[in-house]
């Protein structure tokens, strides 16, 4: 393989992987809520 294709090979595993550990990092900081049905109430009323 040429230099730039090394190179460029590089470069798209830094964008996959680090797309991947950005959205790990994401996620564990605000995970996702889980739905509620809609007859429950996301907060009680007084």
């Amino acid at each position: 393989m040429s230099a730039s294709a090394i190179i460029m090979m590089i470069v798209a595993i830094v964008i996959v992987w680090g797309g991947l550990m950005a959205a790990i990092v994401l996620l564990r900081r605000h995970p996702e809520q889980p739905e509620l049905p809609e007859d429950s109430p996301a907060e009680p009323r007084d």
